[in-house]
């Protein structure tokens, strides 16, 4: 029985993330951020982050003013304030009951480690992020089992099907066409879909393709 999916993932370039836009303007890494709020501000949040960089600007071109706090051989610890609620990809997460464990960045790439309490939760996730971050990347899937192990998931995007493809395969399945023995054919697949078999056997391809594609270049990673 589950008990939860850690999913680690890598968003470049994200919208409304101060800290990337920092990285990113000294391609330079993060690495570790905390967040606060006060009981006397309680809609806005103070964020600090660890960046280290070979140098560093005066100033950052970035809408809210970084104060340094201190700084430690190459790395300097930056602070900000700003509002909640401004789509930043870790609120877009934590709006889903989904804590953020582990925030990271390297140049313009954003990092997340994040708990997702099922699959369901996890499509649900990916799909708001996927609206306002084009360039996301499921990098790790680990669903937690009760004897205390751990099973590799690979998460595949259904989008990245036709909605042809994917009647293919729902009625192929659901026919039994890759059942062993199989108990429907080619032909008789294609007839429920009303087309030729060549058609049929040329929409299972690409979708077959597709989804191998997933999961051979997960297993690469």
């Amino acid at each position: 029985m589950a008990s939860g999916i850690r999913a680690e993932i890598k968003i470049d370039n994200p919208a409304n993330c101060v800290v990337t836009a920092a990285s990113a303007a000294t391609d330079g890494r993060v690495l570790s951020v905390s967040r606060s709020t006060s009981a006397d501000t309680p809609e806005r949040v103070s964020v600090e982050f660890l960046l280290e960089a070979e140098t560093y600007p005066e100033t950052f071109d970035i809408d809210v003013e970084l104060s340094p706090v201190f700084s430690y051989g190459s790395s300097r610890v930056y602070r900000f304030t700003r509002e909640l609620g401004d789509g930043c990809p870790c609120e877009c997460i934590e709006r889903h009951g989904s804590p953020v464990v582990d925030v990271s960045t390297l140049g313009s790439s954003l990092f997340l480690t994040f708990h997702a309490e099922d699959m369901e939760g996890l499509q649900a996730i990916i799909g708001d992020l996927k609206q306002q971050c084009s360039n996301l990347d499921v990098q790790r899937l680990l669903q937690s089992q009760q004897e205390h192990t751990e099973q590799q998931l690979v998460f595949v995007d259904r989008s990245e099907l036709t909605a042809r493809q994917l009647e293919v395969l729902e009625t192929a399945h659901q026919m039994g066409y890759f059942d062993h023995p199989k108990r429907a054919n080619a032909g008789e697949v294609a007839e429920e879909l009303g087309i030729a078999s060549t058609t049929f056997t040329e929409h299972l391809a690409a979708a077959q393709t597709k989804l191998l594609d997933s999961i051979l270049e997960y297993d690469e990673r």
